[in-house]
This record gives C-alpha cells, structure tokens and sequence, in this order.
C-alpha cells in the first residue's frame, strides 16, 4: 500500500487549468483516469489527509504510485480524452457499464449496392443504418416479417444473393412477394435502394406519409375497378399499422428523445434508456456496474452519456436527452453532444407533462433491472459461497457461517421502539425464520441498550430450547430478568402480536404464517443458533450485542457490526474496523443482510405507528372483539351516534349484552371525542366523520 505523499505533486508544479489525469500503480497500469475544470484543485483533492477521503478514494489513492496530467483548451475537449484514455486503459478505478446481453439492432445495410435488411449486434459499421436497440431479436424479426409485405427489401446473405443470381432463380422470398429480387433482375438496383430508404424512412417514425400514398393509391385501384391490387394495398395498410401498434405512442408525433434513468445502491448502479423515435419507443438497453469509485447521480449519467454516444455520430444522437440529473458542469456535456450530432441537443430534466411521465417509467425500468440483477447475484451458488468464505477469513472465522443472523433497532424520535432480527441461510434469506420485538425493558431512546436487550432476548429462548429438548447439560441457563422466559410461547399467527419475550411469531410476507411444535416436526422458535450475529451499527452496538453473549455464557457465535455510513465492519474488542474492497461478494452479502434486517424493522415500526394512530375508544373495552366492534358501527352508523345511545340502545345490538353495553357506554363517556374532519376542498366540517 503506497503512501500518496510519496508522489505527490510539488507545489505549483500542477497547472489551474482544464485537463485529464491519470493516477498509475506501482506496475505502470493506468488504474483511474478523470478529468477536471481545474486541475490544480482537483487533484489537491486527492491529497489531503487519508481519513478524510471516501473509502474508495482512499483505496485509489493508497494502490496508485504515480500520477500524470494532459492539459487541454477546453472542458469539451476533456470530456472527450477522458473517454478516449477510458476505452484505451480500462482503468480498474472507474465507473465502466457492462451490458447484462449484446442488445440486437435492426441494421440496414445502406453501403452495399444492393442494401440488405439484417439483425446485427456488436459494433457499429460505418454505413450502415441502425434501428433500436430491442430487447429480443425476435421482436425485429416479427417487424421485418410485417414491413417486407410493403417494402420488399433483400434479407439474404452475400452467399444466397451470389447464387440466386448464378442460377438466374429468385430464393423463396422472391417466389412470396417479401423481397423484390434483385438479385435476378427483377427490379434495378435504383428500385431496390429507394425501397430501402423508404423502409428507413418508415422505421425512422416517418409513417404517415407511407400510409396516406398507400391509402390514396388503394382507391384510385378500387375506383380503376383493379380490385385485387386494392386488397394488396388494404393488407400492405394492415400490415403497416399492426407493425407501428408494437411501437406504442408514447410522446407528440415526430419527438426524438433518448431518456435515461440511473437506479443506485451502495455497490451497484443500473441504467436504462428508453430511444424514442418519430413519438414511438424504438429501442430499450440497460447497464449495470459496480461503483468503485465515489461517484453521484449526476457523474453516472455523464458515464451513461460517454457509453452511449462516444462512438455515434449524426442522427444517431437525438435531438433531446432527457436524464434524472444533469452532469456537473452541464454545459461541456451539451456541446460535446451536439458536436457529434453537428447540431443543438437539449439536455435537461424533464419537470412534468408526458415526458416527466414516461422518464419516471424508465426510472422503475432501472430499479427493476437493478433488483433482477441482484436476485440473480444473489441465488448463484458460486457466489454465495465464495462470500461466505471471503466473510470467514475477513473475521477470522474457522468455518463459513452457514447461518447468520441480523438485528436492528427503529423508532420514530424514542416512541415506537422495536428491533427485527432476519436470518440467511448458506447466504439466502429464511423468511419463516424472522421475528420482530417490541423493546420493553425500558422508555426512549438508546439504540445500544435496545440492541443488548433484544440479543439477550433472542439467546436466553435458545438456552431454554437447548434446557427443555435435554441438550442443556447442567442446570438452568442464567436468565436476568426471566420473568418474561418462563417457557416456550404457544404457537400462533403474527396477527395476535408478540408472544412472551415480545417477539413476533414470523414475517407475515413468508408463506405460511403459522408456528408449529416440536410434535409437527418442525422446531420450535429460536432453536438453531447462528454462526455469526450481525448488528446495524458500530463499535457501542457490537459491543452490546456481544456484552450480551457473554452475560449468557455463550462463546461460539462470532458478532460482528457493519456501520452504514462508511460501510465498515467493526469487530468487540477492536479499535479499528474491518474494511473490505468495494467489490468484495462478501461485503455485498453482509449489505444485503444489513439492509434487509433494516427493512423489516422499519416496516414493522411503521405497522405499529398506523395501527396506535387507527385506534379508536372501543378498541380499549375488554371482551369487545373486531366482530363485534363492526355489528356496533354498522348499527349505529358512526361512534359519534354510538356515543349518543342509551345502554339499553346499545343491548339491542345482536351479540351485545347487559355488561359489554355498560362497557362500551363507560369507554365511549371516558373518551375525548375526536375533532371533526374537513372537506379540504371545500372548507367543510363533515358532522358524521366520526366512525370509528
């Protein structure tokens, strides 16, 4: 690990002006590259004390060895070396798009003399007319198939045309009128390519002039009494406006746009970008990557903006780039656009209307793709296992934890404080497996004393487990405060709340919902313990959760603690944090567990919080259940009526007898009766809001 005082810069030696750096390791490879207004104060940045840089800044500049800059005139011209060296070095430092698959395009062969109508992937050819990027070759197949009908257009190969023309006989497209046949001399070589660039023209959007000359042409045939070239015609409309329904209108006819959204997390960022041509969606294409360098929503769209148009020229970049964020400085990206396009290209964030719509579906697009990627990242054996294992050697584990648990602590300001603990299994989440607890031990807020309160919960019930099934060799396991540890809960649904160490009973989102014993052959709750415990938080949190094993004479289950802010893992007993490369499968699982333990707790605050703010006065009288509680509201209409009535009014209620009545009468009197609602639109007090 170099120290970066060793070749940094001496003073002044820097230029404050515009250029490109480049940061190179101790073998010469160019390990990051980036550009700068000015480079003096950019790269001064880099130098400034180790614990002040981003973990992934630090981690560059500690493996660099050397750095070197190039000075240019302009931004725009940085903007482009800093592509060109990007392409040329693969800097492993730098944010670099892969594609999930090599996206097909619908390619028009305009260089050839006879232009031929193919499905081309890989890079672009000089010449040669692109549509898309689709998400299926099949899907251009069936447009072609559909478009062939009224553009005749050769799709054979160089060998097939060279033999048809040999032996002076059409293939079989030319027998079925879907190629003009140039290929024996059918139709000129003039013929063919206007046809060509009709097709062209028709893929470009450029439809309504294609279906009014056809359509003009189809009733002077009818009026000519030529009525089987007037059914060709009508199938060849058909056809053309079945091909442009696959295309759906998304914007006003002739808008050309490219809309690009950016999904992010911690690690990974996916794109998605949505090419509007003509007001129709013409082609779709993501990226995923993995962020190895500290890098804002705005600097990966600028990233997205260099792989999509780096290599384009023309009408091949559109006349609008709609993004979620606009690169910082905007206007060198702008002028670097619309010098490859040779004209003005508007990029901005569309505010509302049709196209802040449709940039917000393209936005869902990103964070579907990133969750896919994810999923599958996450169900490869390979994978997890190897992140388990890199887990075992960075806590120094003897074996893999096959089974890891999670805690986290929520509350809204000190109220509502409850914790969630999830469960992954050989590096997979075990839904059945998660429980939920209220913090009870005490009031307010203190994330440590919660942490060491909810661990100690969760790992005296497994001491009793062990006690009662006779694993437990001696004795009782040392239970404080064991009032609430007197046996095994009775099994229930999660709907009934916590059970006795104020734990629910598991995650309503897993199947099944229902806590079987022993006796049904599955076991009981919190009989398994974990390999490793994994806490929300830093060294207090690490070290309560640990605290709490201890006090529980339990030490074989390794703790461990990831900090959110600078995704660091702390270790009880350590000064210093764990920290893991930013491309670690390891850190990446310990992420998911965080974050799904964080997610849980969140959510079961939050059902908490709804429910106190649902509540009403009958909800506090005893024996009036859900059931009955309804029969009243519907009886009487409203709690503010049920309020008005007499005992005995309320006894004629089905269900309802003398005692409940009198319950219900007491509760209703006690209770302040709420504040009426408003019509916000109107200003109206609505007397009868009051329903419970």
């Amino acid at each position: 690990m170099a120290d970066p005082s060793s070749y940094r810069p001496r003073p002044g030696e820097v230029p404050d002006s515009p250029g490109v750096y480049r940061f190179r390791d101790e073998h010469g490879r160019v390990i990051y590259v980036g550009k700068a207004k000015s480079l003096r104060q950019r790269l001064a940045n880099y130098f400034q004390d180790l614990a002040g840089l981003h973990p992934r800044t630090r981690t560059m500049v500690t493996t660099a060895a050397s750095v070197e800059w190039t000075v240019v005139t302009t931004e725009v011209e940085a903007l482009q070396l800093e592509y060109s060296w990007i392409k040329e070095y693969d800097p492993r430092f730098n944010v670099k798009y892969r594609d999930d698959k090599s996206y097909p395009s619908l390619a028009v062969t305009l260089n050839e003399e006879f232009p031929r109508v193919q499905v081309m992937r890989g890079p672009k050819k000089k010449g040669v007319r692109y549509f898309g990027p689709y998400a299926h070759a099949w899907a251009i197949r069936e447009t072609v198939d559909l478009l062939l009908r009224v553009f005749p257009v050769r799709t054979c190969s160089a060998g097939v045309f060279k033999r048809s023309a040999q032996i002076g006989r059409p293939c079989l497209l030319g027998y079925i009128g879907k190629c003009a046949a140039p290929c024996v001399g059918r139709v000129p070589a003039e013929e063919h390519r206007r046809l060509a660039e009709e097709f062209c023209e028709f893929m470009a959007g450029r439809t309504g002039a294609h279906l009014r000359r056809l359509e003009r042409e189809m009733r002077e045939a009818a009026e000519e009494m030529e009525y089987e070239r007037a059914a060709r015609l009508r199938d060849d409309i058909e056809a053309l406006r079945r091909a442009m329904e696959k295309s759906a209108v998304v914007l006003a006819d002739a808008t050309d746009a490219d809309l690009v959204a950016v999904a992010e997390d911690e690690l990974e960022a996916a794109v998605q970008i949505f090419h509007v041509r003509g007001g129709r969606v013409r082609g779709q294409r993501g990226w995923v990557t993995d962020k190895v360098e500290e890098v804002t929503a705005a600097g990966l769209v600028e990233h997205a903006l260099q792989q999509l148009y780096g290599e384009e020229r023309g009408d091949a970049v559109p006349r609008e780039v709609l993004v979620p964020a606009l690169p910082e400085p905007v206007e060198p990206v702008a002028q670097w656009l619309a010098d490859r396009r040779g004209s003005a290209v508007d990029l901005r964030v569309p505010l509302r209307g049709d196209k802040r719509a449709l940039l917000e579906t393209v936005q869902r697009n990103a964070q579907q793709s990133l969750a896919l990627h994810k999923t599958r990242r996450a169900s490869d054996l390979t994978t997890r296992s190897r992140a388990l294992e890199e887990i075992a050697g960075a806590l120094g584990l003897d074996s893999a934890p096959l089974r890891i648990e999670c805690f986290d602590v929520s509350h809204l300001q000190g109220e509502d404080v409850v914790a969630s603990m999830v469960v992954f299994e050989d590096g997979l989440a075990r839904k059945s497996e998660y429980r939920r607890f209220q913090i009870r031990g005490f009031a307010g807020q203190d994330d440590v004393r919660a942490m060491h309160e909810v661990v100690s919960r969760r790992f005296r019930r497994y001491l009793q487990e062990r006690q009662r099934t006779g694993e437990w060799g001696t004795g009782e396991p040392d239970a404080p405060g064991g009032r609430e540890e007197a046996g095994p809960a009775p099994a229930e649904r999660v709907a009934t709340g916590p059970d006795a160490t104020g734990a629910d009973v598991t995650d309503p989102e897993a199947d099944g919902g229902q806590e079987a014993g022993p006796a049904a052959g599955r076991p009981p709750r919190f009989a398994y313990p974990p390999q490793l415990v994994v806490v929300d938080g830093g060294q207090p949190q690490v070290a309560a959760a640990r605290r709490a094993l201890d006090e529980l004479g339990i030490d074989d289950v390794a703790v461990c603690g990831l900090a959110k802010r600078l995704e660091e893992v702390w270790l009880p007993g350590e000064s210093d944090p764990v920290v893991l490369p930013r491309t670690s499968e390891g850190l990446y699982l310990l992420q998911r567990v965080r974050d799904e333990a964080h997610r849980f707790a969140i959510r079961y605050q939050r059902g908490k919080r709804s429910r106190a703010l649902r509540a009403g006065p009958l909800d506090t009288v005893p024996g009036l259940g859900e059931s009955r509680r309804q029969a009243l509201i519907k009886h009487f209409g409203s709690v503010k009526r049920l309020r008005a009535a007499t005992v005995e009014q309320i006894r004629e209620v089905p269900g309802v007898g003398q005692k409940t009545a009198e319950a219900v009468a007491a509760a209703l009197a006690q209770a302040p009766p709420t504040a009426p609602a408003v019509n916000t639109a109107t200003g109206e007090i609505l007397e009868d809001a009051e329903n419970g």
